[in-house]
């Protein structure tokens, strides 16, 4: 990705009219991360064991799961607000129904890993990546995340979690479908969660009307020099480590 402009990306999109509503499109002076706050350093926390290093290097990321279509694209940036360019920042997140893929649950039935809503991307020189792929859904315990991780010259720097706007969610998740089809009541939300009390704020998403579906935004601010070194050739799509 080589712009990161919100206008470039912004198209129209077939939402319940109360999302429609909440997801007004931002005004064009409205940059991400403005404020400040916006190249503070991002808290990190502990993985959580749904982590995979699938090494799959690819911008979408649904391999076919249904879902309103989320475009997600994250800035790193030094304190000073420099760009971090060639940095590698895998992502994941549950589907729809709340699953993961990955590999078989330890005792249940044999089969060969899955890697739906996994993928790998590397920041260009303004400091960007972006991941096509649905909004997630909700997992006993937890309000909806994106889970990402960021590596500096192949080592991890930050392991930290996206989250999103309440009434987004509770919009998504009653009038768009799979969602409002899905048996059971979600029982967290983003007042109770307990990733989110300890990241506060910088972990929430600026939304609008994206291409298709919805645009995430999220500024990610790195104790990093401004170039984290020379692009590594990814591995050959598909490829595991």
């Amino acid at each position: 990705m080589t712009d990161l402009s919100r206008r470039a990306l912004v198209a129209g999109l077939a939402l319940s009219p109360v999302l429609a509503t909440i997801l007004r499109p931002l005004p064009a002076s409205a940059a991400p991360g403005a404020g400040p706050a916006a190249c503070a350093l991002t808290p990190g926390i502990a993985e959580d064991g749904s982590y995979t290093d699938v090494r799959l290097v690819r911008e979408d990321i649904t391999e076919g799961r249904a879902g309103l279509p989320l475009t997600l694209l994250l800035r790193l940036v030094t304190p000073q607000c420099l760009p971090v360019s060639g940095a590698r920042v895998d992502v994941w997140h549950c589907d729809a129904t709340g699953a993961y893929s990955g590999p078989p649950a330890p005792g249940g039935t044999a089969g060969a890993p899955t890697t739906f809503l996994r993928g790998t991307g590397f920041t260009d020189a303004q400091g960007g990546v972006r991941f096509r792929t649905i909004y997630p859904g909700w997992v006993r315990g937890r309000t909806p995340h994106v889970h990402y991780k960021v590596f500096l010259g192949g080592q991890p720097a930050l392991t930290s979690q996206i989250f999103f706007p309440d009434a987004v969610n509770e919009a998504v998740f009653a009038g768009q479908q799979p969602y409002a089809s899905r048996a059971g009541t979600r029982d967290t939300f983003n007042t109770d969660d307990r990733v989110l009390a300890r990241l506060d704020t910088g972990a929430m998403a600026e939304l609008e009307h994206g291409a298709g579906g919805i645009t995430a935004w999220l500024q990610v601010g790195l104790d990093a020099p401004a170039a984290a070194g020379p692009l590594p050739s990814p591995p050959p799509p598909g490829r595991r480590g």
